[in-house]
């Protein structure tokens, strides 16, 4: 069996390490996400979108809150900084940006610019395992063959073997798009994290690798701890926006 052209990997214990690290998180924590014994970690930010004709421009989260006067920081969460719960802009908004940022799924640019930035930080770029949800259906009538990875709140995944750059991949059969929610290299010198559930994705790495992350154009990203909340009540700096 294939997803995204990549053949499945069956022995799942090669996660292991990930599964049982994600058990002793804290809940809604970074920690809950990845390993907490990396020596540094990011958050990416994953780029809302505004329509140019036939293009599609990406707008960073730090141009949207200085276009709403809220403050752009590593806590920040998409509706504080918008001032609403709506996936689409409202009216003032709607000149500046035109779709929210992708939930659960790593666009394609920005994939192939953090597979690049990580290829550089692993003596295994060749060799790389990837996951992808099962609760998306899809492909997987089975609930049991391919066997899954066992993930904290059923956030379950299907692997597959490849290679760093294969992170731009669709694992997805068309026309539905999915990116990878969990890939680590064979070395383990980092993991990366789409979590279902979030609009930006977590790397956790060497500091090293981390500090190219951070200042690599076309990443828009901010430092993270295995401390840090992911929950929707993160940002303490900015207004929640009323009740929808």
């Amino acid at each position: 069996m294939h997803l995204g052209g990549l053949p499945v990997e069956t022995d799942v214990s090669c996660g292991v390490w990930i599964s049982a690290a994600r058990r002793r998180g804290d809940p809604a924590t970074v920690a809950a996400l990845l390993p907490a014994t990396f020596a540094a970690y990011a958050r990416v930010f994953h780029p809302a979108v505004r329509y140019d004709g036939d293009d599609d421009i990406e707008v960073s989260w730090a141009e949207v809150a200085a276009y709403n006067g809220t403050t752009a920081h590593p806590l920040m969460q998409w509706h504080t900084i918008t001032g609403s719960w709506d996936a689409q802009p409202s009216e003032h908004q709607a000149e500046f940006w035109d779709d929210g940022p992708a939930e659960g799924h790593l666009p394609v640019a920005v994939a192939a610019r953090l597979a690049a930035v990580l290829s550089r930080h692993t003596a295994t770029p060749g060799d790389c395992i990837l996951g992808r949800w099962d609760g998306f259906g899809f492909d997987l009538p089975d609930p049991e063959q391919p066997p899954r990875l066992l993930l904290r709140g059923n956030h379950d995944v299907v692997l597959v073997r490849g290679a760093v750059t294969d992170a731009v991949r669709n694992l997805a059969p068309e026309p539905h798009e999915q990116s990878a929610n969990l890939w680590w290299p064979g070395d383990r010198a980092w993991c990366v994290v789409t979590d279902i559930d979030l609009t930006s994705t977590y790397v956790g790495g060497s500091a090293d690798c981390i500090a190219q992350v951070l200042r690599t154009p076309g990443l828009e990203a901010m430092t993270a701890a295995p401390e840090d909340s992911i929950a929707l009540t993160a940002d303490t700096r900015n207004p929640q926006p009323r009740a929808r």
